[in-house]
């Protein structure tokens, strides 16, 4: 019984690397290929600039997109 015990042990270690390279898994996915679609821009943009006497100017800069949601960025500067 004493001999039975270790030569059991010893066979279950030698299968354990064998039994984890056994669980290695690929999963591989089919994919529709990508559709790109180019449209013709609709957003719109203004841009105004002033000037005045005292040497500053300022610059003011409003886009549109396609969506209607507005963004409106000034910079102002001084000499």
């Amino acid at each position: 019984m004493r001999l039975f015990v270790p030569a059991a042990a010893l066979l279950l270690a030698g299968l354990t690397p064998h039994f984890a390279a056994a669980q290695t898994t690929v999963i591989e996915r089919d994919r529709p290929d990508t559709v790109v679609v180019d449209r013709p821009s609709t957003e719109s943009k203004t841009v105004e600039t002033r000037e005045s006497s005292d040497g500053c100017s300022s610059k003011t800069v409003t886009k549109t997109n396609d969506m209607g949601d507005r963004k409106t960025v000034h910079k102002e500067s001084c000499d």
